[in-house]
Formats: C-alpha cells, sequence, structure tokens
C-alpha cells in the first residue's frame, strides 16, 4: 500500500536487507516481474498526482532494474495518452531478465526509444530511472553528464526507489546525484533516504511495500528506525502529590568568559522541560545575567572546581559543555565532573577537550556531537563522518561506550547494543548558534525525569527537530531560545502531564 512521508513505516534498511527482502518475496510466490510492474504502477501513480496535468514524460532509464521500472512507467504514459520519450544511458541490449521484458514491453506498446547524448531534450516530467539502490562507488560518464543535464533542466523531477547518485546506505552523495522533486521508494525504506545529503535530494517521499506480507518482514532484522509519535518513549504523567524532589536535580557546567549565552540557553531549556530542580555553575561574572533570565535557577558563581565538589554530592545528572571553553577554568570544571558517578550529557567543549584527550568519559553518559566534533572524537575529517554517518555513530558508540546524537540533518541516535534512532524532522531555519545548548539542557532535563539516556537522547531530539520545525515556519532569523517554549508545548501534547 502507499504512503506519504507523515505516515510512513518506522522501519529502515540497508540497501541489502532490501534486497533481502524482495528476494524473500520473490521466494514467497510473487514472481520478479509482477514486482516490477507493481513498483511501475505506484510510481505512475504517484506521479499523476503530483503533476495531473503534465501529459509529457521522458524517462531516463540506465541497465539495471531500476531501469525496468522506467520502461513500464513509460508504457503506462504511453498507454494513458501522454507524449513519451525514453533516452537510454544504458544500452537496451545490457538489459537482463525482468528488465528486458519490460523493455519489450514498452516497445511493444509504441514508446520512443533512442539513445541518450549531452544534446537530447528533456520534455515535461523526467523520470530518473538511472542507477537505482545498487550503485558502489562514484557515479560514472555517461552517467554523470546525463544527473548534470536533469539538474540544470529546471524540469519537474520523480525518482524511482531512490534519486540515482544517493547512497541507499548513508544519504552520502556519490559524486553526483539527482535533486528529485518526488521519490517512489519500494519494499523497504532505505536509510539514506532520511540522513546525510538525502534532504537536497528526495523532494517528496512516497513509499509502496509493493504488497509484502508482515511475515516477510519478520523475518530481515532492520538498521534504524525512524522516531514518530507512534513509537517515542514517554514521560509518565504526574501524580497529584508530586514535588520537586522527584524529578531530579540537574547540575549544568559551563560559561566562560566571551560563552555565558551557550550555558544559559542550556539552563532556560532544562528549567522549561521539567526538571524539579536546576543548578548553574558558571563564571561569577554570569550570575547576574542567570538571575535575571532565570529566578529559579540556583547560580553558582564558580572559579575553581573546588566549590563544585559539595554541589556534586547534592545533584542527581550533570550537562557539561556548552561555552565551557577549553582553557584552565574548563579543564578544571570538566575534570571534576568526569569523576562524579552520575548520568551525564556532554556536548560542545566538553568533547572537545574528550576529544583532546585530557579527560576521559564517565560511565552513563549521553554525548551530542555535531559532525566536526564527531570527527574531532574519531581522529578522522568532517567529510569522513558525514559520507557514512550512521558508522561514524557506530564508532563513536564504540569508542566511548556512551549514547550517541550524532546531530545534522537526519540526527541519528545511537546506543552502545546496537541500536539505531533516526529523526529527520527539521528546518533550513535551524541553522544557527545556540540550538545544541538547547539540546543538551533537554537531554539532561528528560534524565532528571528518570529516563534511561538512550530514551532521553531520542525524544529529546524528536522534540527539538519538531519545535524547529514548527518555529522555522516564520522563515529566517530563528532564535535558540524561540525553540524553549515550542519544546514545552510539544512535550505536554506528547505527554500530559496530568492524566
Amino acid at each position: 500500500m502507499p504512503h506519504t512521508k507523515d505516515e510512513l513505516p518506522d522501519a529502515l534498511y540497508c540497501a541489502a536487507q532490501v534486497r533481502a527482502l524482495d528476494a524473500r518475496l520473490i521466494a514467497a510466490g510473487t514472481p520478479g516481474f509482477e514486482l516490477m510492474q507493481r513498483a511501475a504502477h505506484a510510481t505512475w501513480r504517484a506521479l499523476v498526482r503530483q503533476w495531473p496535468d503534465a501529459q509529457e514524460l521522458t524517462v531516463l532509464a540506465g541497465h539495471g532494474n531500476n531501469a525496468g521500472d522506467g520502461y513500464l512507467v513509460a508504457a503506462l504514459a504511453q498507454r494513458a495518452g501522454w507524449a513519451v520519450q525514453v533516452l537510454a544511458v544504458g544500452e537496451p541490449q545490457r538489459l537482463q531478465g525482468d528488465a528486458a521484458l519490460a523493455h519489450a514491453q514498452a516497445l511493444t506498446e509504441g514508446v520512443a526509444i533512442q539513445s541518450w547524448s549531452a544534446h537530447s531534450e528533456l520534455r515535461g516530467v523526467v523520470l530518473d530511472a538511472l542507477l537505482g539502490t545498487g550503485l558502489s562507488g562514484d557515479v560514472r560518464e555517461p552517467y554523470v553528464s546525463a544527473i548534470n543535464q536533469l539538474n540544470a533542466s529546471g524540469l519537474p523531477v520523480a525518482a524511482v526507489d531512490i534519486p540515482s547518485g544517493l547512497c541507499a546506505d548513508t544519504g552520502h552523495v556519490l559524486g553526483v546525484a539527482v535533486r528529485a522533486d518526488l521519490t517512489v521508494t519500494f519494499i523497504g525504506l532505505k536509510l539514506g533516504l532520511f540522513t546525510g545529503e538525502a534532504a537536497d535530494h528526495v523532494g517528496e517521499l512516497v513509499f509502496n511495500d509493493l504488497q509484502a506480507s508482515a511475515e516477510i518482514y519478520n523475518e530481515i532484522p532492520v538498521s534504524a528506525r525512524r522516531l514518530t509519535t507512534a513509537n517515542l518513549p514517554r514521560l509518565a504523567a504526574r501524580a497529584p502529590t508530586a514535588h520537586k524532589g522527584r524529578f531530579g536535580h540537574l547540575l549544568l557546567i559551563g560559561g566562560d568568559h566571551g560563552f555565558g549565552g551557550a550555558i544559559l540557553l542550556s539552563t532556560e531549556s532544562a528549567l522549561r522541560s521539567g526538571a524539579g530542580m536546576v543548578s548553574l555553575a558558571t563564571r561569577p561574572e554570569h550570575v547576574p545575567a542567570a538571575l535575571a533570565r532565570v529566578p529559579e535557577v540556583m547560580a553558582l558563581g564558580t572559579s575553581s572546581a573546588n566549590q563544585l565538589m559539595g554541589l556534586l554530592e547534592k545533584v542527581s545528572v550533570l550537562v557539561a559543555g556548552p561555552g565551557l571553553g577549553q582553557a584552565s577554568w574548563g579543564r578544571a570544571l570538566l575534570s571534576a565532573a568526569a569523576n562524579a558517578s552520575l548520568p551525564q550529557v556532554w556536548d560542545a567543549d566538553a568533547l572537545n577537550l574528550l576529544a583532546s584527550g585530557f579527560v576521559s568519559l564517565p560511565k552513563d553518559c549521553v554525548i551530542t556531537p555535531h559532525p566536526g566534533e564527531a570527527a574531532r572524537l574519531l581522529g578522522i575529517s568532517t567529510a569522513e563522518v558525514q559520507a557514512d554517518r550512521p558508522a561514524a555513530a557506530r564508532a563513536l558508540n564504540k569508542k566511548y561506550s556512551a549514547v550517541v546524537v550524532l546531530k545534522g540533518a537526519g540526527s541519528l541516535i545511537a546506543h552502545p547494543d546496537g541500536r539505531l534512532a533516526l529523526c529527520h524532522q527539521g528546518h533550513p531555519a535551524m541553522a544557527t548558534a545556540g540550538l545544541g545548548d538547547v539540546l543538551a539542557g533537554l537531554v539532561g532535563a528528560l534524565l532528571a525525569q528518570h529516563m534511561n539516556g538512550f530514551d532521553a537522547a531520542c525524544l529529546a531530539v524528536w522534540l527539538h527537530a519538531n519545535a524547529g520545525a514548527q518555529q522555522g515556519k516564520f522563515g529566517r532569523g530563528l532564535a535558540a531560545s524561540d525553540l524553549i517554549p515550542a519544546i514545552r508545548q510539544l512535550l505536554e501534547e506528547l505527554a500530559p502531564c496530568l492524566k
């Protein structure tokens, strides 16, 4: 059955797992050519819904099963009275099996098929049926030129299964990739459709399971789970007799000279996300601003780590890093935090100091790196992190035995036990300073309310992304603090304080 992006399944697979699903579906009695026909019909229906008045279709076809889908869509469009042309980038004589049958059917329907060249004219809606999910390594000629021509055409573009050139496992662009307005994908959702550079290439996403039974899916493990309102962890409702002592005492550490705003954003986020008590350890110069902005917080002007010792014995959760700096003051405070046997969230300069080898990560920790911080932690380049974000998140799990939030488009939450969650919501207006500080405080607040690290990270990332999407509708100029009331509202809608 078809699904739009708002009602997609939560299971995400790598390309090899989708091929295994396809093979099991065939083994269960559905011929491969029938699956190809189902895929073509699903693509055609989605294409007509998207562009009902187009009446003209150009199919760019390669020489694999992806091309077979394209030839069958061309046949359907021809039958519906559209003006249709197929431009074969891959040589039709190389088609085999079901794809060759699809090519023959297009010929039978009278579809005009000719070889693509750099001088070929693209017309109407263009269907990308070039490379599919089987691509390994960078796109080569003549596909590079065909994709560049397509992207420069300004015409509406639909992609079969995945935009050609986008890695199905990672969302990394393999040299060059089609920028689609619509992608129709089949059998299993590919992880690479939701992270990395996917958001710039996928467009509207429609999924069709090609009538696969539940039993088919039960036999194949998933790579990751999309975070949805149906599977999100939730805070329990509060008893009428609730008091602040039941919901944790959170301490936030940071805010060196020149960086006081970062720790205040984290602190306000934690306070507004339900932590029972919130304390702040920051430079004495920042205490007046903290008291003015969040008088409910216990602000401790901290000049040395010794001043933290008594407080560390009283709190239940720590957040360290926002605005911490990497000078002697921040190093001393982080060293004290690292020796505390408490659930912790490390962000920003705490991660940079961790990467430098200055300090070791304590147990029961959530780390929230952006790609640059993740690269420093792993000793690789940011480009390498972005080329395979799932692998980078799992490498961080292995190295630090922590729950990892790898931020960015298609944020990933990885548990050392192998669980991987993904959040693809958000908005380009969120590309501004301070958003990570808000997230760190939110994770800390959920930990204080007795969530485990993985659940707290999943819920926090979803709330943060959806608050950003909500506020991003107002356009550029989003401030990190704009998210805090939106997060509070979303949290209440998701998990009401009272039953």
